[in-house]
């Protein structure tokens, strides 16, 4: 898969639409807030703890809708593999930010506390209400798209430094050898509008009784 040079838009936002729309918003707002006080314009290090907890919800919503596959013996529409396939990519960003950012043993507890909470967290909501877990996820990703260029500003300012692409980046993503960071970050970006876009589609696909009683 190769990077685009497209410059996504970092404004771009579902409004809410509803209680559970609402509920998902004041999430992601919320965690925002901590991660924008913990954190500052460390985004290498951001990235890390917030890719950690990017992969959990493609694996915990593609087990519970094979499950539910299962159980009501019904297709799944392609959620499965498409759910699956954005927790390897969130996965494959967490990989790629390890190499970039060298956490610390603080940071590395941080993930391990965090991811744990979250996954707990996820399941139950997913359980609950698939809708809401998926808009949440959409709202996610939409601070990512804005986190990741305001990475970009930095990177461009001089005030983070433009290294070169770890391997592991070049190698998933197809850059040229001499790739940097900054085309590591766009790469990512890219793939986070991607999510943005599949998970509030999701959402919007289970505001239909029909396909919520299908998935």
């Amino acid at each position: 898969m190769e990077a685009s040079t497209r410059t996504p838009s970092a404004t771009e936002h579902r409004a809410a639409r509803g209680f559970s729309d609402r509920v998902a918003l004041g999430i992601t707002l919320t965690l925002r807030f901590f991660a924008d006080t913990f954190f500052a314009k460390r985004y290498g290090n951001r990235a890390i703890v917030l890719e950690t907890v990017a992969a959990v919800p493609g694996m915990v919503g593609g087990m519970l809708v094979h499950l539910r596959c299962l159980r009501w013996m019904v297709e799944d529409q392609g959620w499965i593999r498409t759910l699956l396939d954005e927790a390897e990519n969130e996965r494959m960003h967490l990989m790629t930010f390890v190499k970039i950012a060298q956490p610390n043993w603080f940071e590395r507890l941080v993930i391990l506390s965090v991811q744990a909470l979250f996954f707990v967290a996820f399941f139950l909501l997913y359980l609950t209400s698939p809708r809401t877990a998926h808009r949440l996820v959409g709202y996610f990703e939409e601070q990512a798209v804005i986190s990741y260029t305001l990475y970009l500003a930095e990177i461009d300012a001089g005030r983070v430094a433009n290294v070169p692409a770890p391997e592991i980046a070049i190698s998933y993503w197809n850059l040229p050898a001499n790739a940097r960071l900054r085309d590591v970050v766009l790469a990512v970006r890219q793939d986070e509008e991607g999510h943005r876009d599949v998970n509030h589609g999701f959402a919007d696909a289970l505001s239909s009784e029909v396909l919520q009683h299908q998935v």
